[in-house]
């Protein structure tokens, strides 16, 4: 019972803590949180979990990374276009 009060503590602390994080940040964090639980899961059935954690922390942090590049990306095209046509439709007029 002191235990599951101790983690519960700890989840909630660690949640406050991502709270003033950037978008980057969160994507980041996000990608490698699941590619260290993915990874330990992985790693402990193939008897080395720390290692498998390890690497599914770097994964997930690239991966994070990656996302939060494509979303970035897809943010400015829109802003761009939103532009160009807010241009278009002001001097066709």
């Amino acid at each position: 019972m002191k235990a599951m009060v101790v983690m519960a503590l700890g989840g909630a602390l660690a949640l406050t803590g991502c709270s003033g994080l950037n978008d980057t940040q969160q994507r980041a964090l996000t990608g490698t949180g699941i590619g260290a639980a993915g990874g330990a899961v992985l790693g402990a059935i193939g008897g080395n979990a720390a290692l498998g954690a390890v690497a599914g922390a770097a994964a997930g942090l690239a991966g994070g990374l990656i996302y939060d590049k494509v979303k970035k990306d897809e943010q400015a095209s829109y802003n761009s276009g939103y532009a160009a046509g807010k241009k278009s439709s002001t001097t066709s007029q």
